[in-house]
């Protein structure tokens, strides 16, 4: 087993899973059988957001894993994220509390920004993407991020959190935040994968030292149809991947996070099958070459699955793509 690949140091001196499980689109249900299955398997690392409406059923299972013995709350490390509806800076708290409250939990190990892009809010906290009559995001006049960011800074001062985050941000948006940050992000949440390297923002943000976590990592083959377009290439499809887990009798998802692991990144593979759960942590025991990395990152289609979500902002000063 290649034991320095299974965790990540953090800027602020955690050591964190390297390999977390992914949770976006996964009803309460389904969330509950992948946890258990994650759990079982040996995943530490889950990830969650207020917006998946999943934090209940997630702390459930959590609760239940807990009480019985079969993991300790320290070797947890349990993400979630503030809303685009809770950023202006006096809902952040309570907002926190809302999702600790859910995960059953005192404090989470990474609270992130989400989106960097506030959304109005009406005093419904169950309408996490308001609308205008033509279908974009609702955005209020005023926003100002880096008040979010204090806002956000108060929460590790009270416990509620151990480090704070930031998800889908820009290099320059990054940069911002650990300019006046007392508390920096240690991590930028962001789409990545073989079609979408992100390779300058990795590069900037390892000059800052925030880590990159990879939303996204297989190419979100579980995509919604409507975000799906009929050229989109296909990851797991890939003749490169295809040779190369061939001859480490590896599937090709598992060269694909793999390839991540090795650029230094955390990754997250979202799934809800038991199986493919238990085989997405069966990457620590094999190595790319440098041939097979450098083989892997020539792949020249590039395609972002998610850049929708700027579209859906596109005249506001925080858009990020």
């Amino acid at each position: 087993m290649d034991d320095s690949l299974t965790s990540v140091k953090l800027s602020n001196g955690l050591q964190v899973p390297a390999l977390g499980l992914g949770t976006w689109q996964s009803p309460k249900e389904e969330v509950k059988t992948a946890v258990r299955a994650a759990l079982d398997a040996g995943y530490r690392h889950l990830d969650t957001a207020y917006n998946y409406k999943n934090e209940d059923a997630i702390g459930e299972v959590l609760q239940e894993y807990i009480k019985s013995g079969k993991v300790k709350r320290e070797d947890l490390y349990i993400v979630t994220k503030l809303p685009m509806i809770h950023m202006e800076p006096k809902l952040v708290k309570r907002s926190i509390e809302m999702s600790l409250k859910k995960l059953q939990l005192d404090y989470v190990d990474l609270y992130l920004i989400h989106f960097p892009v506030t959304l109005s809010y009406d005093g419904d906290d169950e309408n996490t993407f308001p609308r205008t009559e033509d279908g974009k995001w609702k955005i209020p006049e005023k926003s100002d991020l880096l008040e979010t960011w204090k806002a956000m800074e108060e929460l590790v001062d009270l416990g509620l959190t151990k480090s704070l985050g930031v998800s889908n941000f820009s290099i320059s948006q990054v940069e911002r935040i650990c300019k006046i940050g007392k508390h920096k992000p240690v991590t930028n949440q962001v789409e990545c994968h073989i079609y979408w390297p992100q390779n300058e923002l990795l590069e900037a943000c390892k000059k800052l030292g925030v880590t990159i976590t990879a939303y996204a990592p297989i190419g979100s083959p579980g995509r919604p149809d409507r975000i799906k377009k009929e050229d989109d290439p296909i990851a797991m499809e890939e003749p490169i991947i295809q040779k190369i887990a061939k001859k480490y009798g590896k599937t090709p998802a598992q060269v694909l996070l793999r390839n991540l692991l090795q650029r230094g990144m955390i990754v997250i593979p979202k799934s809800v099958t038991p199986e493919r759960i238990q085989s997405n942590i069966k990457v620590f025991d094999f190595n790319l070459t440098k041939e097979e990395m450098d083989e892997i990152g020539g792949i020249n289609v590039k395609r972002s699955f998610f850049n929708f979500m700027g579209n859906m902002c596109e005249n506001h000063q925080e858009r990020p793509f």
